[in-house]
């Protein structure tokens, strides 16, 4: 399998082109892939067409390609991309007035097994290059025509796959993201979200451009926790708040925390009186998810009355949101990411 361009940095450009080459060849190229978002090798006219016949003969693009796209009531999108390998992962588009957010996926499958997750299902089958997690961005921006410069694009982090373990793959794509020679996005609209892998949270910190950080918290006791997602057994609460307090934020920024809500599970004001006590001492906000359910799921998601007593009580101490779910007809919302297939929810790709 020839390699691919997408997920290369421009020093690497420079080494496979190899000495002969000037660098500025190197140089357009790289804005070709990442901030003209050319989806054929053939179409970067920039290049002399020797050059270009060579790196169409030895490399390949690698952009991921469209298998199923599926159309939501409310505007959302949910790609269905195949991988060179013939594997698939799933990216979503949302749009909204104002700005753009794609949740792109890390991992195909997910080793975290959240019981009130869709994809957790799948288990993991393996982690996904930087080329195929920043080539689900450039497939939706060249698709759809998104551009970074005339209009508000944000991407998260939040598909399959729990991106801490995929630290390397995530920290290189987010590189590619940032670059103002490359795809050109602010790091403020970048954000992970993890179940807590801790210490790759403290790597996270250390890294010079990385993305927002996002913790899925989703309970307010360690047994609680422990029950909801298993793969916590291993980051007591306790220590996890440890290394939230110690996470070095920047001047503009809060850790956020999500909390999906489970009916008569994690959803009382007694649990919402907890968790303002868990984060209280934090820099932090609060993004409250009602369980989008699923096939295979155990839970139901409460009545709307529930989650906006349980938001009440946590504004009181907290800057605390309710994310309004987008995609849930088309399996498309937080949670349901199973690269679940039905002709009914087939549209014209989008």
């Amino acid at each position: 399998m020839p390699p691919a361009l997408v997920g290369l940095e421009l020093h690497e450009i420079q080494q496979l082109m190899g000495p002969g080459e000037r660098r500025f060849r190197a140089a357009q190229l790289y804005a070709a892939i990442y901030r003209q978002r050319l989806t054929d090798l053939e179409a970067i006219t920039t290049l002399p067409v020797a050059l270009r016949r060579c790196l169409a003969a030895g490399t390949a693009l690698g952009l991921p390609e469209l298998q199923s796209a599926y159309a939501s009531s409310d505007g959302t999108w949910r790609y269905l991309l195949r991988l060179a390998d013939g594997r698939t992962v799933e990216t979503v588009l949302m749009p909204e007035q104002g700005r753009h957010t794609i949740c792109i996926s890390t991992q195909i499958g997910c080793p975290a097994n959240c019981k009130f997750c869709l994809t957790a299902l799948m288990g993991l089958e393996r982690n996904l290059t930087a080329g195929e997690i920043v080539g689900q961005v450039l497939f939706v921006a060249a698709r759809t025509g998104l551009d970074p410069e005339s209009r508000r694009v944000n991407v998260v982090m939040m598909g399959q796959g729990e991106p801490l373990l995929n630290l390397s793959n995530v920290l290189k794509t987010t590189r590619l993201l940032v670059d103002p020679a490359g795809v050109g996005l602010s790091p403020r609209r970048i954000t992970l979200s993890t179940v807590g892998i801790i210490p790759e949270m403290e790597e996270l910190g250390r890294a010079e451009m990385r993305p927002k950080l996002a913790i899925s918290l989703n309970a307010s006791t360690e047994e609680q926790r422990r029950d909801l997602m298993p793969i916590t057994r291993k980051y007591p609460l306790k220590d996890l708040l440890e290394a939230c307090r110690a996470y070095p934020l920047r001047s503009w920024e809060r850790l956020t925390f999500e909390y999906v809500l489970l009916k008569g599970v994690n959803d009382t004001d007694a649990d919402a009186r907890r968790v303002v006590k868990l984060l209280a001492p934090l820099k932090a906000k609060v993004n409250l998810i009602s369980l989008n359910p699923g096939p295979g799921i155990a839970y139901e998601a409460p009545e709307p009355e529930r989650v906006l007593a349980f938001q009440a009580v946590l504004q009181r101490s907290l800057p605390c949101f309710i994310r309004k779910p987008r995609g849930r007809d088309i399996f498309a919302a937080c949670g349901q990411l199973k690269r679940m297939i039905s002709e009914t929810m087939a549209g014209p790709p989008g």
